[in-house]
């Protein structure tokens, strides 16, 4: 599935849940169902700055050069808000994550709904997932 066709998706997912209460809640679970990064993982130098919680984010690129992404978050609606991210460019080219324009962020109505230390730990985590694709392309 592209990164557009998944922020589409999204977006019809969120489309069928009206009351913001609720939306956090989806958010939450989403995060809950976030595959647990290794321990070993839970570095300072995979902690994003920026960040009012902690958030711990890892990338590997695989051997068909898509980039995979790990992450956890000490609070649940942040680690939420990761997953989110996680399943938008999870499995993607470096090419692909730095040309994507997560628009989804919006569609959804989470940049209107999230604190502004949230919406700045938001724009820290695309920051980082990018800097990752960005150091990835580099290396081929």
């Amino acid at each position: 599935m592209s990164i557009e066709e998944r922020q589409q998706e999204l977006a019809a997912e969120f489309a069928d849940i009206e009351d913001w209460m609720d939306r956090y809640g989806y958010i939450i679970d989403l995060g809950n169902a976030l595959p647990a990064i290794e321990e070993s993982k839970k570095t300072p130098q995979n902690l994003i700055e920026g960040c009012q919680s902690r958030v711990w984010l890892d990338a590997e690129l695989d051997a068909d050069g898509k980039v995979q992404f790990t992450a956890d978050s000490d609070a649940i609606i942040v680690k939420g808000i990761i997953s989110l991210l996680i399943s938008v460019l999870n499995g993607h080219t470096p090419d692909e994550i730095l040309d994507a324009d997560l628009h989804f962020i919006n569609d959804i109505g989470l940049g209107e709904h999230l604190s502004p230390t949230r919406s700045n730990g938001l724009l820290a985590m695309v920051k980082q997932m990018k800097m990752y694709a960005m150091a990835f392309k580099a290396m081929k």
